[in-house]
């Protein structure tokens, strides 16, 4: 039952590929947020009309 633990089999990075990712990462995460930021200003300047519309 108390088996040494094996290291992960899996593929493991580079400091320069780690780097790579949390930057990546970081720019979706700013692209996803200024998009967010878009449709609730579009929405904004709309006003509330957006909401009223024929079924």
């Amino acid at each position: 039952m108390d088996e040494p633990r094996k290291p992960p089999d899996g593929i493991i990075l580079t400091e320069a590929q780690l780097r790579s990712r949390r930057r990546r990462s970081i720019a979706i995460a700013w692209a996803l947020g200024v998009l967010v930021v878009l449709f609730f200003a579009v929405t904004m300047v709309k006003g509330p009309a957006v909401l009223v519309r024929p079924l």
